[in-house]
């Protein structure tokens, strides 16, 4: 009898500890959690995700097959659960990747360094890069049940967009150059160029396509930094020489266009200061016939006797004076 006792006593310690004390968990501050009953996760009745505003980036034949219940998320704390329930958590704390890390095989691409792409023309190229991540709290059914690799899944789907991207990219029609006429010219239109001028616009085109990872997979990209597009080695050498005989090319044409320009303005602003010169002489000859058009509105003796005692203090200066035999002016 006293051994049963023990033995039920004990069990019950036991059970206590098991499930008592140790139904006590954490959820740390870059964490959150959900919570299954018998397996099940709780969800808030019959939302799904489509109801988000996570699925807006979703196109119409998308949203048929991304439906994922809206569950309760477990914020920062300390809690206690029942025996038969089951917490899964997941770090939201952001995270970053080389564009061509590859979960499932570490090794791949070289070691997760550079990722492999062939563009419109038939060139491969190596693309380095980083991809920033984090685990969307709005969709975290996706990611804990929904996917069974959810960062594969999103590196896969990301590196799926970018080749499709690289291997039609085509720069913008406001920054295409006009209709190639030479060899040089028709060079210069090989698409790394072309990608390389436009790393940005190749970065906002992958945000874009990339929206709906958080509806798909409980992962949203945050942010693609493509830092570098390398051809091959053996085409490096000969894009350099193109490269910089057209930079050069380009260079002398700057230049010739600048001292063009120059003397433009400086031929515009000699006409300036000698139509000015000639402003600045016709001016008192204006002046002047003004003037003797008042004198002669005051009577017809007037300008004469002005012209007469204009003509004395050149008269006092002059060392000879002609007078013709019929002047009437006199002094």
């Amino acid at each position: 009898m006293g051994m049963l006792i023990g033995l039920t006593f004990g069990f019950l310690l036991w059970f206590a500890v098991r499930y008592g004390v140790g139904g006590f968990y954490t959820v740390g501050p870059s964490e959150r959690a959900v919570m299954t009953s018998f397996g099940r996760a709780q969800r808030l009745g019959d939302r799904t995700t489509l109801q988000d505003p996570i699925a807006q980036s979703l196109r119409q034949d998308e949203r048929e097959r991304y439906v994922y219940p809206q569950v309760r998320v477990i914020p920062p704390g300390f809690y206690w659960k029942f025996p038969w329930q089951a917490v899964h958590r997941a770090s939201v704390a952001t995270g970053t990747a080389s564009i061509a890390f590859d979960p499932e095989d570490p090794r791949a691409n070289e070691g997760g360094r550079v990722l492999d792409a062939v563009t419109k023309d038939q060139l491969n190229i190596g693309l380095s890069g980083q991809l920033r991540y984090t685990v969307s709290e709005r969709n975290l059914y996706a990611y804990l049940f929904g996917v069974k690799q959810p960062i594969a899944h999103v590196m896969g789907y990301f590196i799926s967009v970018l080749r499709d991207r690289i291997a039609n990219f085509s720069a913008p029609a406001s920054a295409q150059p006009p209709a190639a006429t030479s060899a040089a010219e028709l060079a210069q239109q090989i698409s790394i160029n072309d990608l390389r001028k436009h790393l940005r616009d190749l970065g906002e085109h992958m945000n874009t396509e990339c929206a709906s990872a958080s509806a798909r997979y409980g992962v949203s990209l945050d942010a693609a930094l493509i830092t570098g597009i390398d051809p091959p080695a053996e085409v490096e050498s000969a894009l350099a020489a193109i490269n910089t005989a057209h930079n050069q090319v380009s260079s002398e044409m700057s230049l010739a266009q600048a001292s063009a320009d120059q003397k433009i303005v400086m031929s515009r602003r000699a006409v300036e200061i000698e139509t000015l010169n000639a402003e600045a002489e016709v001016q008192p000859l204006l002046a002047l016939a003004e003037q003797l058009q008042a004198l002669q509105a005051h009577g017809q003796h007037v300008l004469p006797a002005y012209v007469r005692n204009a003509r004395l203090p050149l008269f006092q200066r002059a060392r000879a004076v002609v007078l013709g035999s019929n002047n009437e002016g006199g002094v």
